[in-house]
């Protein structure tokens, strides 16, 4: 087997869906399931029946049903398939521990620069506190002290603040409510992780619609497996929310990866036929209950809650304060080599001029470097992904109300095409409102337009009622040439013969 030619994830796809199917499944039960294209699920199916041993049955059809009744056992032994096997924990591994990494230290620079600002600023508040109480009567040192003390009021009463509503959270988480006649098993569960919870305010929650094409496909495979093989382009349009010209674009390439066809009826109405889809073992309905188009979901933020989100906002804030703070001294007042200095300069900074002497040979650029350029760095580009993200995701947003609201509009259109009132058209969910509602349904029916010219006229009470008479007349066509089409023709019949014993 030349496992390096094939497309593993979609070789798993295969598999899995094998692996899930207790009777036989031929290449359109597969392709249904998998909404992979049917070369690539007839190249693959051959290859998982090799390598697991696969029972291989030929019917009347002249289709084959493949099935594994002695398991997924693969046959294929040896040292590269072990070491590959191996090569490919140890990737997933990697990247599990290098997403795990990555969100940790996010965390680790957000609270890390927190804590020890503040503790920057405790010590100088205490240092303060013992030059006041051990002070001098020099009128200079005097002042000194006064300048010191009044430019820590700001640093006390933030500090003196935060410890107050930590205090109270977590006295508060401790409390027992039983005792208070609280029911123990009503209470909240436990929260995120931090780390997730601040990868969350910065990269969000990754993309709820990131399984949407395989869904988009499912759909419309079930909708035509369920209707005869055959459908047309609105219904094409309801399903996948796609304007007349991207549909037409869209359904050429379904035509390519599913062996379908257009087809032209005598009136022109063009319909598009799928019959290989219907070469199928299992002939159960999966399109819902006929045009019941799958809907993208919105894009959120972040799964935080807002109080959440705000602390980091505010802790983000402190962080930008002080590295400011840091980077502008160290660039301005440079070292401090003298006691004279020490009181000419601004006091925080040269108690931590003094802290680094200790640990740095250069504490300027330590200082320039660790409390100032890369806490604003971060800091600023804590705050910029998350801005041009909640911009984008506005956008994105608005694209898929927009979508969503294309296909109920649509399905309301093709269900009455004669009879088109935009009042009626009221959806309340979030996921179909767009901004600008009215003017982008009146947007929506121009563009349907482009497809199938409609009939305007005014109602007695002076709202517009549009009818769409070719859509109708499409739609009586299609059903007319569904309703003559023998499913008969499709079943697969007797097996003729069986790879674990002929028939």
């Amino acid at each position: 087997m030349k496992e390096n030619k094939i497309d593993e994830r979609a070789y798993k796809k295969v598999v899995d869906v094998l692996k899930n199917q207790k009777q036989g499944m031929t290449v359109a039960d597969i392709t249904a399931k998998t909404a992979l294209p049917l070369d690539t699920v007839k190249e693959l199916v051959v290859i998982a029946s090799d390598e697991f041993s696969g029972r291989m049955q030929v019917t009347e059809s002249g289709e084959i049903l493949y099935s594994f009744p002695r398991g997924f056992k693969s046959k294929y032994r040896g040292l590269g398939v072990a070491l590959k096997k191996v090569f490919s924990a140890i990737k997933k591994g990697v990247k599990t521990v290098g997403v795990w990494l990555f969100k940790t230290w996010i965390m680790l620079m957000l609270v890390g620069y927190f804590v020890l600002f503040m503790a920057i600023a405790l010590i100088a508040l205490l240092a303060s506190t013992v030059i006041s109480v051990s002070g001098s009567g020099d009128n200079r040192s005097s002042s000194r002290r006064n300048d010191g003390i009044g430019g820590l009021y700001a640093v006390s009463y933030i500090l003196d603040l935060i410890i107050r509503i930590w205090f109270y959270s977590e006295v508060s988480k401790s409390i027992d409510r039983s005792i208070y006649g609280y029911d123990q098993r009503a209470v909240k569960p436990k929260g995120r992780p931090l780390h997730h919870a601040v990868f969350s305010f910065v990269f969000g929650d990754g993309d709820p619609n990131a399984d949407w094409e395989s869904r988009e496909r499912k759909a419309v495979i079930s909708y035509i497996q369920a209707n005869k093989g055959i459908i047309s382009l609105p219904e094409f349009m309801i399903l996948t929310g796609a304007s007349p010209q991207e549909a037409e674009q869209k359904i050429t390439r379904y035509c390519v990866e599913f062996e379908g066809m257009p087809e032209a009826t005598e009136d022109g109405t063009v319909i598009y036929r799928f019959e290989a889809l219907l070469l199928r073992a299992d002939t159960q309905d999966r399109s819902f209950a006929g045009l019941s188009a799958p809907i993208k979901r919105l894009h959120v933020f972040s799964k935080n809650t807002n109080k959440m989100n705000t602390w980091f906002g505010i802790i983000n804030g402190v962080n930008l304060v002080f590295g400011s703070y840091f980077l502008y001294f160290a660039n301005t007042l440079g070292p401090i080599v003298s006691n004279t200095q020490v009181r000419g300069s601004s006091y925080l900074y040269a108690i931590a001029y003094i802290l680094f002497s200790g640990f740095f040979n250069n504490p300027l650029w330590a200082i320039n470097l660790i409390l100032g350029f890369t806490p604003v760095a971060f800091a600023i580009l804590f705050y910029l992904i998350p801005a041009i993200r909640y911009y984008n995701l506005n956008k994105t947003n608005e694209q898929i109300k927009l979508e969503n609201l294309r296909k109920t509009l649509y399905q309301q259109i093709w269900e009455h095409p004669q009879l088109v009132h935009l009042e009626d058209v009221n959806p309340a969910a979030e996921e179909y409102r767009p901004r600008e509602f009215k003017q982008k349904t009146e947007f929506l029916i121009k563009e349907l337009g482009t497809y199938s010219i409609p009939e305007v006229k005014l109602a007695d009470d002076g709202t517009t009622i549009y009818s769409f008479p070719d859509l109708e007349r499409e739609k009586l066509v299609i059903y007319k040439i569904r309703s003559a089409v023998e499913p008969s023709q499709f079943k697969l019949g007797k097996t003729i013969f069986d790879s674990h014993g002929n028939t």
